[in-house]
């Protein structure tokens, strides 16, 4: 599924502040390679369905075993395997016996010392390995990217040097034995090493997401694979809110259009955002904050939220509006399913331009009858001109004032708003009083 830059910063996939971020909440690894590749993944969401959902099986599969699906595999011990390969290490004995083995120690100390560490992580690398290979083997029908791992996991550690250190126990390494297994390591194990440090990481990233699944209760979306693009999603949240509200939406062929109206603060960006943070996430296979979402695939997700001007180049934030409004007709005008999110279209003009403007989007974009879209804006006339569209459903979130403060609801309800609470707002937090006292 294609995703550009933009849009990845408008739904907080990644961020700056990365505690406010999709990656952040879902990152549980335990190494850096696994968070690498985690990123890596959540970068890159699948274009292909079975892809998709062998990741779900594979999550379900760890869901259903999370208890013994231990990770004994360190940070610490990946961090002192790379340095043990990366250091100049002199030569180590390929035959050690008593006396090359004192020599080696005495006179290559600080090398001894290294490899004498590195050799203890070797061995948790190993076990910790072998219990992942034993656990995948005792799964009934695991999906074949996880008997692939199995088989390849079983193939290397059927290595008589590994399978003996995997017996050792740490007071009984002699410096024959320190010698012995670091020299197999150092000169002969390199590949294999790199090979399983890439399934460690594949598996540490896909326990993470499972972490996430069940901390946060999400639930595996169902996709349907029929030509038109379609959405139903009952109880939808934002992943990134502590007490969200939860919205029900149905988006398909006969009606691809929201038009979303409300008041500022009243729910529209948040809940744009996490209609696109939900499908995202169900294309990497993950679990979605929802009851229940149905969808199809999609070929990619567009998103127009938080355009900024350019200084530098002397672009304008009305103009950096329309060429992103330009590049997304571009792009989606291809008979491919998109999902496009606009939140408060042309804010960088006058209202009376911004409604002409945003007239002529809309009914150039509801002729795409193969994408889905939702626009929000504060520009609710437009609803007359649109409302005879068969494929436009009309929403708002809905405001009210109590003892001279506003209340959100933060329900999602079917027609237009008209609320025009900015003066309000202006005057409840005495800036108009600060005005008139100057």
């Amino acid at each position: 599924m294609q995703i550009d830059k933009t849009t990845f910063n408008d739904l907080s996939i990644f961020s700056q502040e990365e505690e406010f971020s999709v990656f952040h909440k879902i990152d549980h690894t335990r190494t850096v390679g696994g968070r690498e590749l985690l990123r890596w993944m959540m970068a890159h969401p699948a274009d292909d369905l079975r892809k998709i959902r062998e990741t779900q099986q594979i999550l379900k599969v760890i869901l259903e075993n999370t208890e013994a699906w231990t990770l004994r595999i360190s940070n610490g011990t990946m961090m002192v395997i790379e340095r043990f390969y990366d250091a100049g290490i002199d030569t180590i004995p390929s035959r050690p016996h008593v006396f090359n083995s004192l020599f080696y120690k005495w006179f290559h100390g600080p090398d001894y010392g290294l490899i004498r560490y590195s050799v203890k992580h070797f061995r948790d690398f190993v076990s910790g390995m072998s219990i992942l290979g034993q656990l995948i083997d005792n799964i009934t029908e695991a999906p074949p990217r996880l008997q692939a791992y199995r088989e390849r996991i079983s193939s290397i550690m059927h290595d008589p040097h590994l399978i003996s250190l995997a017996r050792k126990k740490e007071e009984t390494f002699s410096i024959k034995d320190v010698l012995y297994y670091s020299n197999y390591f150092k000169y002969h194990f390199r590949n294999r090493f790199i090979e399983l440090a890439e399934i460690f990481y594949q598996l540490d990233a896909w326990y993470s997401m499972a972490v996430a699944i069940k901390k946060f209760n999400l639930s595996f979306p169902e996709f349907l694979d029929i030509p038109e693009p379609y959405i139903k999603a009952e109880r939808m949240h934002h992943i990134l809110l502590s007490h969200p509200v939860s919205y029900d939406i149905q988006l398909s062929p006969s009606s691809n259009f929201i038009f979303l109206t409300g008041a500022n603060m009243a729910g529209k960006s948040t809940f744009i955002k996490s209609l696109g943070v939900a499908v995202y996430l169900a294309h990497l296979g993950m679990g979605v904050p929802a009851a229940k979402l149905q969808l199809t695939m999609f070929d990619g997700v567009l998103t127009n939220i938080n355009v900024a001007d350019n200084i530098v180049k002397g672009e304008s934030y009305f103009f950096n509006e329309v060429q992103r409004i330009k590049n997304t007709i571009l792009t989606i005008n291809d008979g491919r399913k998109w999902l496009v999110l606009i939140d408060e279209l042309f804010k960088g003009t006058n209202v009376q331009d911004a409604m002409r403007c945003s007239l002529a989007v809309i009914n150039g974009l509801i002729r795409i009858k193969g994408s889905l879209f939702v626009l929000s804006t504060h520009l609710y006339e437009i609803g007359e001109e649109i409302k005879t569209n068969p494929n436009i459903s009309f929403k708002y979130f809905e405001t009210s004032i109590k003892d001279d403060k506003l209340a959100f609801s933060y329900q999602l309800k079917d027609g237009i708003s008209n609320d025009r609470l900015g003066y309000f707002i202006l005057k409840s937090e005495k800036v108009v009083e600060l005005l008139e006292s100057l």
